[in-house]
């Protein structure tokens, strides 16, 4: 029934499956840009029509910050405003961080008067808050938007998971999935098409591995180190014998991406496999399921092909400073508040469902224990010890190794499977 390769990018690539591959065997997806023809005949033809490679233009070497600023802001500009035609209720998701605030910012810019902005937030776990409001209702409040705050308790959440997880094409298991599907379900009330700020951590460089990828020695291994959830012993641990792989398909993946030719700085390799592969198979996945559950369209202004172009041709000294993103960052300073520049990472936290505690942990335990949901997958004493120490067994990316196997047990289930 499960594709064994799929199932170990999937422990062991954050959930990411590659394509051609799906984590059902037989069951492939088309890669990213491409197309497919299959005639009366039953004939397939099958082509890639973009693709995406590193690097300045000969007659941009030369640019500084403030020249490649400016161009990205022009850019942003035109996605946002393309993004806003033909839409009647305008809406936001606005987590409070650079993106989605700069995305307010430019929608008021083009003309938007009547704005909806909708934020979320959960309950405190494990010593974490569990929303960003001091951030979104500043952005809220300076633009004078029409803003809707949700705050979702444990026991919703433990309700709503089944239904988002039916609503996911292929398992998901970012802890911002439920955020998104229970904002959606609040946004639909209100408008028909909301914006959404996925793509400029991928594009720009606002992750933490960039760093440490642009100055080590071994760039593949810096880059699985800081985003691969498992090794392989511990993977060929948590699989039971007939689901394991000879090899590390995740990691001979990543391996093979960096090797492939169009980008030679070592940040842009990695770049270019969270842009052309991650971010398709995780962040707009998640934005896209989630939000069409509720007949919601999202529209993601960053990932606006000339500005991915664009973004592509930026040299890695222009994005990597300032905590990352620097170039979009100078870009947002000339549309929004610093407060929300100058400030940690945002985004949606659901610290519920990293620190498995109280009702949450029980309903994990359930789904992985019930002999009903026994589908011969896991090694019973690699679920045994995550039950017992579940806040013990983080993933480099802070994940719960725990909340992966259940996230597979349900979504199966929901599915049918």
């Amino acid at each position: 029934m499960l594709d064994p390769v799929a199932l170990n990018h999937y422990l062991n690539f954050h959930a990411v499956v590659p394509a051609p591959r799906t984590l059902l065997a037989g069951v492939e997806k088309l890669p990213p840009a491409s197309w497919m023809r299959i005639d009366a005949s039953g004939k397939v033809e099958q082509k890639v029509w973009w693709t995406l490679p590193y690097g300045p233009h000969e007659d941009e070497k030369n640019l500084t910050l403030e020249d490649w600023r400016d161009r990205v802001l022009d850019s942003t500009r035109e996605a946002v405003a393309i993004r806003q035609r033909a839409a009647v209720d305008v809406g936001v998701l606005l987590s409070g961080g650079v993106d989605s605030s700069m995305l307010v910012g430019l929608l008021r810019e083009v003309g938007v008067e009547d704005l909806s902005t909708f934020s979320i937030g959960f309950q405190d776990a494990g010593g974490e808050r569990g929303d960003e409001f001091q951030y979104s209702d500043l952005i809220a409040k300076h633009y004078g938007t029409r803003h809707h705050q949700l705050r979702i308790q444990e026991r919703e959440i433990i309700e709503q998971l089944p239904a988002a997880f039916r609503a996911m094409s292929e398992p998901m298991v970012s802890h911002d999935c439920i955020a998104f599907y229970l904002l959606s379900r609040e946004v639909s009330k209100h408008c028909k098409v909301v914006q959404s700020g996925q793509g400029a951590d991928e594009l720009f460089a606002g992750y933490h591995w960039y760093p440490q990828v642009d100055g080590a020695s071994d760039p593949v291994a810096a880059y699985r180190d800081a985003f691969v959830d498992r090794s392989y012993a511990e993977y060929a641990e948590t699989v039971q014998p007939k689901w394991r792989t000879a090899n590390d398909a995740a990691g001979d993946f990543v391996r093979d991406h960096f090797a492939q030719p169009g980008a030679s700085a070592a940040v842009d390799k990695a770049l270019r496999l969270d842009s052309t592969v991650m971010l398709v198979d995780d962040p707009v996945k998640r934005v896209d399921n989630m939000t069409m559950a509720w007949g919601l369209e999202a529209r993601t202004p960053f990932l606006d092909y000339r500005l991915v172009e664009l973004s592509a041709r930026i040299p890695g000294k222009f994005k990597l400073p300032d905590g990352g993103k620097q170039v979009l960052k100078e870009a947002a300073r000339m549309v929004i508040p610093s407060e929300v520049i100058d400030r940690k990472k945002g985004y949606f936290p659901v610290p519920g469902l990293k620190h498995l505690q109280g009702d949450t942990l029980d309903w994990v335990r359930e789904l992985l224990t019930d002999s009903s949901q026994d589908r011969g997958l896991f090694n019973p004493a690699m679920v045994d010890k995550l039950l017992t120490n579940p806040e013990g067994q983080l993933t480099p990316l802070r994940g719960s190794k725990l909340w992966q196997l259940a996230a597979l047990n349900l979504w199966l289930s929901e599915q049918g499977l």
